[in-house]
């Protein structure tokens, strides 16, 4: 049953960060490396053929006080925020309902800054075959719909979808859902493998491009544009390195600002440039692909409702004890720059007034 599964899963992964996180506060120190020159070392995990916003930072000059050192390509969300917590690396980045079931278990974390969302130009669509008779969520009992992780954005999303679209718990939970690595995906639907597959970014575009798929819905047509995930770090990190914190959030935020107010070609140019020089054994095929930030607020501001849509949604599912969590307990915009009053919102990366 997908609720059971999903309850596992977020139960079991809240238990291994709450005592992995325990244990890394007991075992070590949170005191950060420097290097010669005093900057504070913060030790981070990539994406393989990407740039995430706080390299685009340092590619841009934006940190002051801070060195990022690369400790190897993450796959997922969990894994990422896993190894935060164990302190492996620094800072992780998740979807916000993963956060939410990690922090209310006892996982020592806050976000800092959104990382990652949808909008018009960037989402992920629950894709079926052409031909499919699937075309309604009522269609989708005792079919099979693949994603990349249960436990995740893609199994809350799919789930939301259902629970709008009037199925019971019942008969929601006669969905079956299924792990498909997003290199898969595409295949696995037109092989008849599964019947819906989750596509975005670059999987989305070449699976379009090929044809014969249709999408039954989108993330971005649930919530509109809309910020899923979050970057966080230990508290007991903040605490002992909250300058370093503070010129990572304010570096990282104008970087991402400086996406929403360039021209898409003038950032592709500048991913493939980092790529190219920072000598991972990358191509930039995928870079080609890129078509906005997906980051609802200025600057990766983080909102309260991007929190409690997922604290409603996990009380509401039984996941989350009702009232015993709230938005400001995991989250702060303390460090932004657009949020803290160092720059208006609706400024630039340096924040000057835009044009227009």
């Amino acid at each position: 049953m997908i609720r059971t599964r999903f309850t596992r899963a977020l139960t079991a992964a809240a238990a291994l960060l709450t005592a992995t996180g325990l244990v890394a506060g007991c075992s070590g120190s949170s005191q950060a490396a420097q290097t010669v020159d005093g900057k504070t070392v913060l030790r981070y995990e990539g994406t393989a053929s990407q740039v995430q916003f706080w390299e685009l930072a340092d590619d841009l000059g934006y940190f002051n006080n801070i060195s990022l050192e690369w400790r190897g390509d993450q796959t997922s969300g969990p894994q990422s925020i896993q190894n935060a917590a164990t302190g492996e690396t620094d800072f992780g980045g998740a979807f916000n309902g993963a956060v939410l079931k990690l922090a209310s278990g006892g996982a020592p974390i806050t976000s800092v800054i959104g990382y990652y969302g949808s909008d018009a130009q960037s989402f992920s669509g629950y894709y079926v075959l052409e031909g499919s008779s699937i075309t309604s969520a009522r269609d989708l009992i005792g079919k099979k719909v693949g994603m990349n992780t249960l436990g995740a954005h893609h199994e809350f999303l799919v789930r939301e979808w259902l629970s709008r679209e009037g199925l019971s718990n019942e008969e929601i939970a006669q969905v079956e859902l299924i792990v498909v690595p997003p290199v898969s995906t595409e295949q696995a639907l037109r092989q008849g493998q599964i019947d819906v597959g989750t596509l975005g970014s670059v999987f989305r575009e070449t699976a379009i491009e090929r044809g014969g798929i249709r999408p039954l819905f989108t993330d971005e047509s649930l919530f509109g544009a809309f910020t899923y995930g979050t970057t966080l770090f230990r508290d007991d990190f903040i605490a002992k390195n909250k300058d370093a914190v503070a010129d990572f959030v304010q570096g990282t935020a104008r970087a991402i600002r400086w996406t929403q107010t360039q021209p898409r070609d003038v950032v592709v140019d500048r991913f493939k440039e980092i790529i190219n020089k920072r000598g991972r054994n990358e191509n930039t095929d995928l870079v080609e692909y890129w078509k906005s930030p997906g980051v609802a607020g200025p600057g990766g501001v983080i909102t309260e409702q991007e929190i409690q849509t997922w604290i409603d949604w996990l009380e509401r599912n039984g996941e989350l004890e009702p009232g015993t969590t709230k938005p400001s307990d995991v989250y702060t915009n303390e460090y932004n720059p657009y949020a803290n009053g160092t720059y208006e919102p609706d400024s630039g990366p340096d924040g000057e007034p835009l044009e227009g």
